[in-house]
């Protein structure tokens, strides 16, 4: 058996590496008996009383099996009922994986275990999937599995390497390289590849650049490839191409039923920065969708030539090759998806339900896990929520439900920081309970029904379809009041309104791991000559910033004026609680100059 060499981050075996950290919780009675009075009878009830802060539709309740166990990322569960999770990055001791286990019944975690040695790279890390006896998880970068022992919480198995992703040598660069993981019935395993940009451009993220045609970066991005979930040491082109034309995939299932995978895509970015004579900040925010797409072999979404419109029910050209709003062209040659979503509700995880616990109705329906936007500016972020879409025959049978809402607690949800949780990872217990882990801080939820089966149906759901009709982070919000900046912005904050806040946040604050701050960092406050490079250039690789690795491409700025720069540069500078001097015309065409005598212009 092939195990992972050093150059891989990993040691030989588990049993060299592995340090035990325990936690000793007090124990709640996971049981409570609410006495009702009427015909006097008794009713046991699971969950908490809260819910844990959730609101679920009625029948259901929640207890908190675990609590900030840290940034989490997906999580499996064995058919004994452990717990196993992947971390977004390794611990301060490099422990990536975590497992939990509940030794008294009482549905709570009372041993908690860290283990596991590796890096990732910006936080990319991902997959945690039980398959065939085995624990598949991933960084961004490579894909590892470890055999589990019968009885024993933490495997002591060596480790091997399945598959291994040079996304740092990659020609186009490296962007959307999360490894979610699926196997279908065959014995084999599914990765998605995701595109390097945006939407195919060089230099990316360029307002007004036509996108390049015929795209290269198709060849070994934006799409799903096919592996042997058994053959360790595999790089990505020993797999298959199995589809094409998918920009992003985190939320990815095999559909046992009809036995075809399904995926929900990450929708592309910025269509008012990038095109603001075309789309509205509305618009922007609305799309493009988030797609639910049933791919089959050789299938194409047709990434990044076209997008899917959910409000025109379409797919129609993107403006980087000709698009207008309206314009299908070449777009009618790809495949749409089941269901649109709306834009940057950000689909981390899509899991078909077998269990026989929920309702009949719930029964090999689809779960999707919806992370939360970054990018919604000026609307309120919209996402952090479990969506529920019922199947029949292996057809979507009615329109998506809102499943469990209330993660983020804050409402509206102006800046991403604010949201205190957001829906990251599902898993099905062995006896048919839902879990949901959020990445912020690491807290698992386990949902089980309570109520009557038989008579579950339109009166249970009314909560969650007037959630769905009123809660800011889900609704459609209205052009005109629902927009948070409503007054006319001047000058510096026009520009980082426009170009900026939909990463760096309307506050500055960022959202990690993707988009560093620009609130209280040397970055912004500290040399000039630096700040004005990365605006006019861009900036690609790690940075540290405010103690945080950031790993995501700061996309050119050199189509701004001089003194567009040196007005957004002086705004970051002087705003968020920064107090630094101002950035001139004057320093911002020496830079210029200085660059182009550099290159030889």
């Amino acid at each position: 058996m092939n195990t992972i060499s050093s150059q891989h981050h990993f040691n030989l075996s588990f049993t060299h590496l592995i340090q035990y950290r325990s936690y000793h919780k007090i124990l709640i009675a996971g049981i409570v008996l609410f006495v009702f009075g009427i015909a006097g009878c008794d009713s046991q009830h699971d969950g908490q009383p809260d819910n844990g802060g959730l609101l679920l539709p009625d029948g259901f309740e929640a207890v908190v099996v675990a609590d900030s166990i840290g940034r989490a990322r997906h999580l499996a569960v064995n058919e004994n009922g452990d717990i196993y999770v992947k971390l977004r990055a390794p611990d301060s001791e490099g422990r990536g994986l975590v497992a939990l286990r509940d030794e008294n019944n009482d549905r709570k975690a009372d041993r908690i275990e860290y283990f596991g040695g590796y890096t990732d790279e910006g936080g990319y890390g991902t997959a945690m999937r039980i398959h065939d006896g085995y624990i598949y998880f991933s960084t961004a970068g490579e894909v590892y599995r470890s055999r589990l022992t019968p009885g024993e919480l933490v495997p002591d198995s060596e480790v091997e390497v399945m598959l291994i992703d040079d996304y740092r040598n990659a020609e186009h660069g490296a962007e959307h390289i999360a490894k979610p993981v699926t196997f279908d019935n065959k014995g084999n395993m599914f990765v998605p590849f995701g595109s390097p940009g945006d939407v195919c451009q060089n230099p990316k993220r360029t307002p007004g650049l036509p996108g390049q045609d015929p795209c290269p970066q198709l060849d070994d991005h934006a799409g799903i490839w096919m592996y042997d979930a058994d053959i360790p040491g595999q790089t990505q082109h020993d797999g298959i191409r199995y589809a094409t034309g998918i920009r992003s995939v985190v939320a990815m299932d095999w559909n046992p039923v009809d036995e075809e995978l399904y995926v929900v895509q990450h929708g592309r970015d910025n269509l008012h920065r990038m095109w603001p004579n075309i789309y509205s900040p509305w618009e922007s925010a609305m799309l493009p969708s988030e797609e639910f797409m049933r791919v089959t072999e050789n299938s194409d979404f047709g990434w990044p030539y076209c997008y899917y419109n959910q409000l025109q029910n379409k797919r129609i050209l993107n403006p980087e090759y000709g698009g207008d709003q309206g314009t299908v062209g070449r777009c009618s040659e790809y495949e749409d998806p089941i269901i649109g979503f709306p834009g940057h509700f950000a689909p981390n995880d899509l899991h078909f339900y077998q269990g026989d616990q929920f309702p009949d109705r719930y029964r090999n329906g689809a779960f999707i896990a919806f992370h939360g936007s970054t990018i919604r500016a000026p609307y309120s972020q919209a996402g952090y929520f479990v969506a529920f879409v019922p199947f029949a025959d292996g057809n979507p049978s009615g329109d998506w439900e809102v499943f469990a809402n209330r993660f983020a607690v804050v409402d509206p949800i102006v800046s991403t920081r604010d949201a205190k949780h957001r829906p990251m990872g599902l898993a099905t217990g062995p006896d048919g309970s839902l879990y949901i882990i959020d990445s912020v801080q690491g807290k698992i939820w386990r949902v089980m029904f309570t109520g009557d089966r038989d008579t579950f149906g339109d009166e249970q759901l009314a909560v969650m379809e007037q959630e769905k009709l009123t809660a800011n982070n889900i609704r459609t919000p209205h052009e005109i009041d629902d927009h948070l900046e409503p007054e006319v912005v001047y000058g510096g904050e026009r520009i980082y309104m426009t170009y900026c806040a939909a990463c760096h946040q309307r506050d500055g604050e960022g959202a990690p791991p993707r988009f560093p701050p620009v609130a209280g960092t040397d970055w912004v406050t500290g040399d000039k000559q630096r700040l004005i490079s990365v605006i006019i250039n861009g900036l690609e690789g790690p940075i540290v910033v405010r103690g945080e690795t950031y790993n995501f491409p700061m996309p050119q700025h050199g189509f701004l004026s001089d003194e567009d720069v040196a007005s957004v540069a002086t705004y970051i500078r002087q705003n968020f609680g920064n107090d630094a001097s101002e950035v001139t015309v004057e320093e911002v065409r020496e830079f210029r100059n200085r660059m182009e005598n550099e290159n030889g212009n």
